[in-house]
């Protein structure tokens, strides 16, 4: 392994501990084992970056307290380099072209399992499997969640880095965003800034102009941005060792209508009121209802069509979901956004979001940089 690949996930040990918490967490569930495809559950579990191809790659991890092992094609043993694997010793049994993969996975587990599977295994893998198994396997999100969605320390590390590292971004914006440019020329210096800031990708850049801006999965288009036009910029991408930034500030060029800068300021007040909200002990939905019950008591409940958070880390959206009638207890560890957003059809939009950690006390937001309106010239 090369120091390269080292240092882009985290050290031996704790890969060992999440397996074994995985085994627990799976026999408690009631199941003989779990079957991680590639994805984001097989690199958090092993800090494999492998992708996925027509041949099945597969961690299956008993619940028996058995070694976890990996089936995949010989062709593909290379793709162990970057993981844990290696290191850890686990067994590998790797398969040629003529062999079927299925039934090397079903002989690593007890006859007639009860097994969970990646939500990110492809229907092509998990068809033949549940043929095997005797009908569709169940989903491992109910088990995986209880360990992705507490962060260590060395996580939540990870996300202050992403967190500083797209402020940087943000805080660069009036060097992009002008009258006469598009927005699709603005998103290219933003994504190149990005990549100067350390993430190994722009893994989204939103740049909504005007009415471009009521729409809060615009990406970004050919408009000529114009004076006077409210700018929603939505931006975020991974950091060694792959754990995202995700960003929002909403910008206006020259000075704003006063009723939309009103607006924004009550938009400001309900993504405090969240934020203030968030500690321990408390309920995903009570976070929601805190942002929303600012905007509904201002009559602005239904410009808000979107949840108020989701959790982040190796992926960009994960669980805990901060949403109406998600009655999940937080927990210190717990990383998500902060998001709420106001949006007039083809008029214009504005969201503010910070991803924040829940600490003993409270949260600690990773994301700095102011939350209001930001003016530029115009």
């Amino acid at each position: 392994m090369t120091s390269e690949n080292a240092s882009s996930r985290f050290p031996t040990a704790v890969y060992a501990d999440r397996l074994a918490r995985a085994a627990r967490f799976a026999q408690r569930a009631g199941l003989d084992g779990l079957l991680i495809t590639p994805g984001p559950d097989l690199r958090y579990l092993l800090g494999s970056r492998a992708d996925s191809f027509e041949r099945l790659t597969c961690l299956v991890i008993p619940a028996d307290g058995n070694p976890a092992s990996v089936v995949l094609p010989r062709l593909e043993l290379a793709s162990l380099g970057d993981s844990a694997a290696g290191e850890l010793g686990l067994p590998v049994h790797d398969w040629v072209d003529g062999v079927d993969p299925y039934e090397l996975v079903a002989s690593l587990l007890p006859e007639t399992p009860t097994v969970a599977v990646t939500d990110a295994m492809p229907a092509l893998h998990l068809v033949p499997l549940a043929r095997r198994f005797g009908g569709v396997p169940q989903l491992a999100t109910g088990v995986l969640r209880e360990l992705r969605m507490i962060k260590d320390d060395a996580e939540i590390e990870a996300l202050r880095r992403a967190g500083a590292a797209i402020d940087r971004v943000h805080a660069r914006m009036g060097e992009w965003l002008r009258p006469g440019r598009t927005e699709a020329a603005v998103a290219a210096d933003i994504s190149a800034a990005i990549l100067a800031e350390g993430h190994t990708e722009a893994a989204f850049v939103i740049v909504g102009s005007g009415p471009h801006g009521a729409d809060p999965h615009h990406e970004v288009s050919d408009r000529a941005i114009e004076s006077g036009d409210v700018v929603v910029v939505d931006i975020g991408g991974p950091v060694e060792p792959g754990y995202n930034s995700d960003s929002t500030r909403t910008y206006v060029l020259g000075e704003p209508d006063p009723r939309i800068a009103e607006q924004v300021v009550i938009l400001e007040a309900a993504q405090r009121a969240a934020t203030e909200a968030v500690r321990p002990g408390v309920t995903a939905e009570s976070v929601d209802a805190a942002a929303r019950d600012v905007l509904a008591d201002a009559g602005l409940a239904e410009a808000f069509v979107h949840r108020t958070g989701h959790g982040i880390g190796l992926s960009v959206h994960e669980e805990p979901y901060i949403v109406a009638g998600n009655e999940i207890v937080l927990e210190t560890g717990m990383a998500f956004s902060i998001e709420p957003g106001i949006y007039f059809r083809g008029k214009w939009g504005a969201r503010i979001e910070d991803i924040v950690v829940v600490t003993e006390n409270g949260c600690e937001p990773v994301n700095r940089r102011p939350h209001g309106l930001t003016v530029l010239p115009g």
